[in-house]
């Protein structure tokens, strides 16, 4: 039995917009001996290769797959997080302290392109892109990718016109809307959402995954991206809105290219709808993880609601990480998710401890941290200063998974406000077993079971939000308590740190 796994989100989308923040790619080696510490196994790393606005781009208005930092492409050598050899360097302590990267891919799109090119398109409907309207038109389309500043190192591979399924930027029009090109083969991919009819087309320079270059072409890069970086698997953006077959027959490839590295990927498909997570998992015969975004959605509103009224018991019903445990990256938030984000939806304060016990102390799903939950951060947008602040409890519940959480889960979830669970323990962690208990209400308590390995001992709330200690009788039960609002986290007391 293996320590239990802890991936954290190393970035937000604000990152580095004050002038006194350090370079990403250096914070990830000075902060891999902490992050060990406290638990953390796997970094997903921010985009590392070169935007269209150089060192100030977050990374998900992709130009150049092959520039990590390394080119003068954009105005900037480095990257908004560093240069290539940092990047680098930073992977290499991360696996000197036990933890994997996770690289973030961004193929929906490219942006920023070198040249114009003339295409035939016609317009599309915005909400509902299997229909167009007018005259079909030609357009100056911003399509011709060759990196000039690169000069074939890595890649000779010119991405042009017929590598794209659309646009949202005419040119010789100056009109902004989404452009359908035109010609043999062309449409929209199938195999997508279909939220607006048809979700392949999302932004930018659209790629089309029925070309055989263009699939050949990701296939490479990806190859060349470990061999490089030594990095062990993917974030994989949008992929809701990428042909579900491509990242199916793409993973397999990656993967037989490198048999001894366990790579492992997760993907972003932004859905409510549990059965459109499963959906995808089906068709591509379960390659990679998802993250559990209606779990992510029960937690906002359970946090919206206020103490008391929110059903606990449900909290988990209709979730990924319900329905299919071993593909769930449970999260509470996201770079998407956080204020000023276009899908903002942030976890209430008060309800973010809850939220983090409910993901990081179960067996189930693999747990993903946000870097603002765990160092805070503060940044501007649209003249709204925002100041988020650690989580408290986050680092002490991180290592208690590390360390405790552990053996047979016994579930109770039979009280409105207040729900609980235990983990028995496992002689392989010798200080293992707890009792979790969590409250949306006014507090209280509840008998629960941890085992008779435990009969005898003293357990007392790791998080020190109260302040009595409990001692398990010889069956192996105890009255478990928990203040209102909150969550204790009861482990035996001869294991304090």
């Amino acid at each position: 039995m293996k320590q239990n796994g802890i991936m954290m989100q190393y970035f937000h989308w604000y990152y580095g917009n004050t002038n006194h923040t350090a370079d990403l790619w250096d914070k990830v080696k000075q902060e891999s001996p902490d992050l060990s510490a406290h638990g953390v196994t796997g970094l997903w790393l921010p985009p590392a290769f070169k935007g269209s606005h150089g060192k100030d781009d977050v990374g998900y208005s992709i130009y150049d797959l092959y520039d990590l930092g390394e080119f003068d492409q954009k105005g900037s050598i480095r990257t908004k997080y560093g240069t290539k050899q940092q990047y680098i360097d930073a992977i290499k302590e991360a696996h000197a302290h036990h933890i994997q990267v996770y690289g973030d891919v961004v193929f929906n799109h490219k942006a920023g392109a070198d040249e114009t090119e003339w295409v035939k398109a016609v317009r599309v409907h915005e909400d509902d892109h299997r229909y167009t309207y007018g005259a079909d038109v030609w357009v100056e389309a911003w399509t011709k990718f060759y990196f000039p500043a690169r000069k074939g190192k890595y890649s000779d591979f010119v991405w042009r016109y017929y590598h794209f399924d659309g646009v949202d930027w005419a040119h010789n029009l100056k009109e902004n809307t989404i452009f359908k090109f035109l010609g043999l083969g062309k449409g929209w991919d199938d195999q997508v959402d279909l939220s607006h009819g048809n979700y392949d087309y999302l932004m930018h320079s659209d790629l089309d995954m029925d070309h055989p270059e263009v699939r050949t072409e990701l296939a490479k890069w990806a190859k060349w991206f470990i061999q490089t970086t030594g990095a062990d698997g993917f974030r994989i953006d949008a992929v809701k809105h990428i042909k579900f077959s491509f990242f199916r027959d793409w993973m397999r490839y990656i993967r037989s290219e490198f048999p001894d590295k366990d790579l492992f990927a997760v993907g972003e498909y932004w859905s409510d709808s549990v059965d459109d997570l499963i959906h995808y998992i089906e068709k591509t015969d379960q390659v990679m993880s998802l993250f559990d975004a209606p779990l992510q959605k029960k937690l906002f509103d359970a946090s919206r609601a206020g103490l008391g009224n929110y059903d606990m018991r449900q909290i988990l019903d209709n979730t990924l990480v319900q329905r299919n445990p071993l593909k769930a990256v449970t999260l509470v938030d996201n770079h998407d998710t956080q204020p000023g984000q276009s899908l903002e939806r942030w976890v209430d304060y008060w309800f973010k401890p809850l939220a983090y016990a409910l993901i990081l102390l179960r067996e189930g799903g693999y747990p993903c941290v946000f870097y603002p939950d765990y160092y805070g951060a503060s940044y501007s947008y649209n003249d709204h200063c925002i100041d988020l602040q650690p989580v408290k409890g986050l680092k002490e519940m991180m290592t208690a998974r590390k360390l405790y959480a552990y053996g047979m889960q016994r579930d109770y979830f039979d009280h409105h406000d207040i729900i609980g669970w235990t983990r028995e323990g496992e002689d392989q962690f010798p200080r293992s077993g707890m009792a979790v208990l969590i409250s949306d209400g006014s507090g209280g308590s509840k008998w629960m079971e941890v085992g008779k390995r435990h009969s005898g001992q003293v357990f007392y709330d790791l998080l020190g939000n109260h302040s009595a200690v409990i001692t398990i009788n010889d069956e192996g039960w105890a009255e478990f308590k928990v203040d209102g609002g909150a969550v204790s986290v009861w482990v035996p007391k001869s294991s304090e740190w």
